[in-house]
């Protein structure tokens, strides 16, 4: 082979080496942009390398889907990327995208869980939110199996009733702690319940289970006394109080005589509790039944499930809203009639 035609070869592998070099260096080591824009990216579960790296490219993420296509592939991720919503910006490198894709470096979200939400509510939140499907979070609330694979109720000194009286079942309605929680976007629902028992397992722990028993009420009373109150009570000092009439209810066998409980009885409630509904049998219907209803009638926040164990010292039988968020308690049923007509004329109430 002549010298002019091995340094023509030698020419030609050198321009292939340097125009591969400089692809490389365009496409790993410069950034898509100069501006460092905010992306957010819903990975779907499922979804194919091609449609992610179309994906990216579209969003300006990476420069070229070929590329990232190779690259993922040659670097042996293809099977490694993790589905969820990412936030990316247009300034990371291609490695970087790679890393927290694999990784599963998802965007988390702050979700705060009122108190006194129902399961019903709770899973509407986190419909709305993206967080997971209303359906399958209250499948999962109300199956027996995933219950007792919580171990919730152990923990609870295996106190709780079966609850077949209830609406159709065992559920986990009461036990679901309301709180701010990191979530992701499209969880599945047996992590959301896990977070949110666990922290209901963590502030109901051994010191109020063993007030419970010195009470002489079990965990499962507890927790449905606290709902009920957490229903009733919107003050924080007035929590002990209601607590209070309704410890002394229970003691002389009153009928609690709750609006909340029987609300929670009623199959899509519309918003206006009537007489008729009051009169109706259900198993939680306090009007109807002396007792506490068979389950919680909501997740009950922590000064509620406090103020259930720790009533006040107090003979209050009665309490009639002020429509100021505050009540008016009585000992006596003259008094509370009294205070009725100042307070809720038009407002039949205990």
């Amino acid at each position: 082979m002549s010298l002019s035609r091995r340094h023509k070869i030698f020419f030609v592998y050198l321009f292939a080496f340097l125009f591969v070099a400089s692809l490389l260096f365009w496409f790993l080591l410069i950034p898509p942009s100069q501006t460092s824009l905010n992306k957010i990216i819903m990975i779907k579960k499922g979804m194919p390398l091609r449609k992610i790296s179309a994906l990216l490219e579209q969003e300006g993420i990476i420069r070229n889907r070929e590329f990232f296509i190779t690259m993922v592939t040659l670097l042996g991720k293809k099977g490694g990327i993790k589905a969820g919503e990412y936030e990316f910006h247009t300034r990371m490198l291609p490695l970087e995208v790679l890393d927290s894709l694999v990784k599963g470096q998802v965007k988390r979200h702050l979700v705060t869980i009122p108190e006194g939400y129902t399961l019903s509510q709770i899973g509407q939140l986190l419909e709305d939110l993206s967080i997971v499907g209303k359906t399958a979070f209250l499948q999962k609330a109300t199956s027996p199996a995933f219950i007792a694979s919580l171990g919730l109720f152990q923990h609870l000194s295996n106190q709780v009733e079966d609850s077949s009286k209830n609406r159709g079942g065992p559920t986990l309605e009461g036990y679901l702690f309301p709180d701010t929680y990191h979530f992701i976007k499209e969880m599945e629902p047996e992590e959301v319940i896990r977070m949110m028992a666990h922290q209901f397992r963590k502030m109901f722990g051994p010191d109020l289970i063993e007030k419970a028993s010195q009470m002489g009420i079990t965990p499962r009373e507890a927790v449905t006394l606290a709902s009920i109150i957490e229903k009733e009570a919107s003050l924080s000092e007035e929590k002990p109080i209601v607590s209070a009439v309704f410890h002394n209810r229970l003691k002389q066998r009153i009928p609690l005589q709750s609006d909340p409980t029987v609300i929670y009885g009623i199959r899509n409630f519309d918003g206006n509790l009537t007489k008729e509904h009051l009169l109706t049998p259900t198993p939680y219907n306090t009007y109807l039944i002396l007792g506490l209803p068979p389950t919680p009638i909501c997740n009950p926040g922590k000064e509620s499930m406090i103020a259930a164990l720790h009533p006040a010292s107090t003979l209050y039988l009665y309490f009639v809203s002020k429509n100021d968020g505050s009540h008016h308690f009585s000992e006596n049923f003259e008094e509370h009639q009294r205070a009725v007509g100042k307070y809720q004329k038009t407002l039949l109430r205990k």
